[in-house]
């Protein structure tokens, strides 16, 4: 009887201390629908900034918006391994604070390794082209705080990109 009695208040204190467990997904979830609003609320009061489009992923709204400010020439076809030579300056779109510029230092990277957001939207210029793209924080830097660039966690940014070289 006294094991029975032990074990029931072994399951109680159990049963007492357990709470909601952390649930990773619905908190992804929440920020993305913040991220969606927050996109959606400043191309309503920025009319002005162009015709902006979704990327559209194999068929699936991605949340990334895009303007295309000048489409470049050529014909070029993107894939992981195409590298890109830019120009570029990264705001949080909520502030207007710019917390990355290259300058004159025009770097380059292979498309397979950029943000997810550069990789969707940049195709939809060719070389020479200027593009503006509207990111939601999963396909940027998602909930990780960049203090060495001044960038919070779930920042919404707003990329100017150039694309000075495409090379396959």
């Amino acid at each position: 009887m006294n094991r029975v009695l032990v074990i029931l208040l072994l399951l109680t204190a159990c049963f007492a201390s357990c709470k909601k467990g952390y649930d990773a997904l619905e908190e992804v979830r929440i920020q993305a629908d913040k991220d969606d609003k927050i996109i959606q609320d400043y191309i309503a009061a920025n009319p002005a900034i162009g015709d902006v489009k979704q990327v559209d992923s194999a068929g699936v709204a991605t949340g990334i918006y895009y303007v295309v400010l000048a489409p470049g020439e050529g014909s070029t076809i993107y894939t992981n391994s195409t590298s890109i030579t830019i120009d570029f300056t990264a705001r949080i779109l909520t502030t207007g604070e710019v917390f990355f510029k290259s300058n004159n230092f025009h770097p380059s990277y292979t498309l397979g390794a950029v943000l997810r957001a550069w990789k969707l939207a940049i195709p939809q210029i060719k070389k020479g082209g200027k593009i503006r793209i509207l990111s939601p924080s999963r396909y940027a830097y998602g909930p990780y705080d960049q203090p060495e660039i001044g960038l919070p966690k779930n920042s919404v940014v707003d990329f100017e990109i150039e694309l000075l070289d495409v090379t396959n």
